[in-house]
């Protein structure tokens, strides 16, 4: 009998994770991976930032609204692919069948508060949790 792993890895404050990491200085501080600018954007918010209700893709305006402690650091995408490929490789030491998944906190809000939709499948008929009949 073939044993089944479930493995979730939280990687949803991945860039801000990865800058706290390389720079002390920011942990345990609400950090902003974007621009602190007027049409700028929250692309990854450390946990810290979280508890202050800033998210992904959130306006900088509305983050900055939310949190005036928030450190904005601009991305470093080229650092962020080299965590992800040796955070991959770690994965395929342990299994050959790797499947992503993106749960954004609206999405899993919903379904924690949708008995639906953790009771039984989406049908294709409906369009999600609290969708009319």
């Amino acid at each position: 009998m073939t044993i089944r792993k479930i493995i979730h890895i939280d990687m949803d404050a991945f860039y801000a994770s990865v800058e706290q990491r390389d720079n002390p200085e920011l942990r345990g501080r609400p950090v902003a991976v974007g621009y602190r600018a007027k049409r700028g954007v929250v692309a990854a918010a450390s946990y810290e930032a979280r508890a202050y209700g800033v998210y992904s893709a959130m306006p900088s305006v509305t983050a900055m609204r939310k949190c005036s402690e928030l450190i904005f650091v601009p991305p470093r995408f080229d650092v962020y692919r080299s965590v992800s490929a040796q955070i991959r490789e770690i994965f395929a030491e342990h299994t050959d069948r790797l499947s992503l998944s993106r749960w954004t906190k609206p999405i899993w809000t919903s379904l924690k508060t949708s008995r639906v939709a953790l009771s039984r499948p989406t049908s294709p008929t409906r369009s999600g949790p609290g969708s009319k009949r």
